[in-house]
């Protein structure tokens, strides 16, 4: 008897393929998410399941789907599961590292452009019919170029980011919790400093940091505090790694200059006043959301998942730990 699996979401059709042609599936091509009781229970009897990362997977499930033995992410955070529960109870976790970074770089660039440029509020005046010609000090915004730019995380992601920066001729600080090699540094023209010292000094902050408890509010009030009065902070991390209440209020009281946000600290929700604000751009989570990059992420997901099921260590296994228990 083939194993089953089910895939919760809707997936492109060639990742589906492959499964299909090595489990019996249920899939979920409603593309809502299943309640936490509806996901065990369409989990009981399953061997695999792929998820999103609007899926929890932890103690709760694990302990009602026994069968279970894999969890292939279509993520490359894996916050949404409890790691250390599914090494408990035997069931391999599986992620989709490095195949995003690029195209998440370059929609940090994006945000960081139209944030600083105003893009967006001039494409909605525009779009109203408010513009009624040029005017020398209409849409004023803020130069890119030769600026300073702190990375916060300087990972692939974050490194991505740097090359692009290059680009600008921004100087570039970084911060993290261990230092990049020498090499890495003089590739980037990145100079490492702490995080106190990266606020104060960058015109434009860009977060690149894995959603841990030590990463949960790493931007709140005193952090937000420290920056320029005319700094931009882009994220495109995980929402939680910012204060969105601190954050309103920087921007409220002129701590900061603006934002450009695509992740939230309670997603789907969004802090309200966030929305009436000019000087955020807001985008719906779709950092990685190119068709090319989304589709890779699914079919190394199904990869994952076939190979944990036939007897093969995943390619991209996040609990090695599990091999050996």
């Amino acid at each position: 008897m083939r194993p089953k699996v089910l895939i919760t979401r809707k997936i492109f059709d060639e990742a589906i393929a492959i499964i299909k042609k090595h489990f019996d599936m249920e899939d979920n091509q409603r593309d809502v998410a299943f309640s936490p009781e509806e996901l065990v229970r369409r989990l009981r009897g399953k061997a695999g399941t792929i998820i999103l990362l609007t899926d929890r997977i932890d103690e709760v499930v694990l302990s009602q789907c026994p069968d279970l033995k894999i969890v292939s992410n279509i993520a490359v955070g894996y916050n949404n599961i409890d790691v250390q529960a599914c090494t408990r109870h035997k069931v391999m976790v599986t992620n989709t590292p490095g195949v995003l970074d690029d195209t998440t770089a370059d929609f940090t660039m994006t945000l960081l452009l139209a944030t600083a440029r105003r893009l967006i509020e001039a494409d909605q005046h525009l779009r109203s019919s408010q513009w009624n010609g040029w005017k020398l000090m209409e849409f004023l915004g803020s130069d890119v170029h030769h600026k300073t730019l702190g990375i916060c995380g300087l990972g692939r992601i974050g490194q991505g980011v740097a090359r692009r920066a290059k680009g600008f001729d921004m100087q570039i600080l970084y911060t993290d919790l261990v230092r990049a090699t020498q090499s890495v540094e003089k590739e980037l023209g990145a100079s490492f400093v702490d995080k106190k010292s990266l606020l104060a000094q960058s015109d434009f902050v860009t977060l690149h940091l894995p959603l841990e408890p030590a990463t949960t509010h790493y931007i709140s009030k005193p952090e937000l505090a420290l920056m320029k009065p005319t700094a931009i902070l882009i994220n495109a991390s995980r929402g939680p790694v910012v204060d969105e209440r601190a954050l309103v209020q920087a921007l409220k009281e002129g701590k900061i200059a603006g934002a450009g946000l695509d992740v939230y600290e309670r997603e789907p929700e969004v802090e309200p006043a966030l929305l009436l604000m000019k000087n955020v751009i807001l985008a719906p989570h779709i950092a990685s959301a190119s068709h090319e990059t989304r589709l890779r992420m699914a079919m190394m997901a199904a990869e994952n998942l076939i190979a944990g099921l036939t007897g093969k260590r995943p390619p991209n296994l996040v609990n090695e730990e599990v091999l050996s228990s």
